[in-house]
């Protein structure tokens, strides 16, 4: 096998009891959506995730660096018109911790949004109060207005019944399209669905459900896992459930450490996290158990210091000498990881496989980027990080979904309830 290290037990494969367990976030397609309710003509308050990185113009302001996430909830946004409603949209920007922070306002995103949707986008410097209750008021059909940071105010991340409450005067009925804020129980998310019906999914929420859902259902196989980052940690739930429902679980970036010295590699100065190496046995041991393969790397790109311009050499992956640390996967492990990729009929991608933000240690995450588009299978790029490598890479337009929830993505391939999905109306 290449000197591989491939957990693999030759027995049939049993989804069943998985099923079971995602029947609960399965279940969570049979919310009602925008088509689902007569709302034309009315005035919708809308959570849209908003979350977008800033940086400093040519006069100092702020603008948008990426405007992925506005450009997600255009659809939401065309249908609302289309149906002449007045709309209200809402999110927040960064943690103020309920400071008023200039430099997280949602003033420069509005700026943005009146291009991304092609309609000017009204801003309103607050989000509660009379001053948001009359600019939503003098809205007419197809107009828009994006509330300031809902974190400005400390009662949005406690859930509170007041703030919700407050919340709900802007509107006639609630649509929640952030699916990167569903994971969160705060007053936009959930605390508003109390006062303000119906409550309804938007088109992005749906298309996320509907792309995440299918794979952990009904995959084509074989389905591929990949998993990177730095932590074990950091995904223990997500590997726990997904070694009862994929064929092979490829484990790359920092992550990638501990399973090696759980199966009693050497890793010299590499990134480990002690307390997790039984967890990564036991894994090993469940595969085993199970007919599952854990696929981890055969080589690593390392250096001695984590920079730029340095010097580095490949290693065997459990052969890293001290003073040493492995910073990406080699060119062995590239090679096995796109042959189980390209066979591979459903592929969930989350995490890097190395450090590659920069160029040395840039390779083996770009090689998964293309060998996961050029595969032609059901692919789901889920997590910060991945997207932003498969955009790096230039293959974003052919995977079949990026995810535009972080967190939730990882708390919905966990199986855990979504608390902002869960509060909309269900369909009778």
């Amino acid at each position: 096998m290449n000197g591989v290290i491939l957990i693999k037990l030759l027995t049939s494969f049993n989804t069943s009891q998985a099923l079971i367990e995602y029947s609960g976030a399965i279940g969570m397609f049979s919310k009602k959506t925008i088509r689902d309710a007569d709302i034309k003509n009315r005035t919708v308050l809308v959570r849209v995730d908003y979350n977008v990185p800033l940086k400093d113009g040519q006069n100092g302001e702020k603008i948008v660096q990426d405007d992925t996430r506005i450009v997600a909830s255009k659809p939401t946004i065309d249908y609302l018109i289309s149906q002449g409603c007045k709309i209200v949209l809402m999110s927040h920007l960064g943690r103020p911790k309920g400071e008023r922070d200039p430099a997280l306002s949602l003033k420069p995103v509005a700026l943005r949004a009146s291009k991304v949707l092609g309609k000017p986008v009204r801003f309103c410097p607050v989000t509660v109060g009379e001053e948001s209750i009359r600019m939503a008021k003098g809205l007419k059909p197809g107009e828009i207005l994006l509330l300031e940071n809902l974190r400005y105010d400390k009662a949005e991340t406690k859930n509170d019944r007041k703030f919700s409450e407050k919340l709900s005067k802007l509107g006639d009925l609630y649509v929640n399209d952030a699916f990167g804020t569903a994971h969160r129980a705060h007053s936009s998310t959930v605390g508003v669905t109390e006062f303000l019906k119906p409550a309804l999914a938007g088109f992005l929420i749906e298309k996320e459900l509907k792309y995440l859902g299918s794979a952990l259902a009904n995959p084509s196989r074989p389905f591929t896992a990949i998993l990177g980052g730095a932590k074990v940690s950091d995904k223990i739930p997500v590997i726990n459930r997904l070694l009862d429902i994929v064929d092979n679980l490829i484990i790359g970036g920092g992550m990638m450490f501990t399973f090696i010295v759980a199966v009693g590699g050497e890793i010299g100065d590499s990134l480990i996290e002690v307390d997790k190496i039984e967890s990564a046995k036991e894994f090993i041991a469940r595969a085993k158990k199970t007919g599952k393969s854990i696929i981890l790397p055969i080589d690593t790109i390392a250096a001695k210091e984590v920079l730029e311009d340095t010097e580095i050499k490949t290693f065997p992956a459990n052969q890293i000498p001290s003073g040493w640390k492995g910073l990406d996967i080699g060119p062995l492990s590239v090679k096995k990881f796109k042959e189980i990729i390209l066979a591979s009929r459903t592929i969930v991608w989350n995490g890097p496989m190395g450090v590659f933000e920069l160029k040395p240690f840039a390779n083996g995450t770009f090689e998964v980027a293309h060998a996961i588009a050029d595969s032609g299978a059901v692919s789901i790029i889920g997590g910060g990080d991945s997207v932003s490598a498969i955009k790096k890479s230039g293959v974003s337009a052919r995977v079949t979904h990026i995810s535009t929830g972080g967190g939730a993505s990882i708390e919905f391939l966990e199986g855990k309830e979504l608390p902002g999905i869960a509060a909309l109306d269900d369909k009778e």
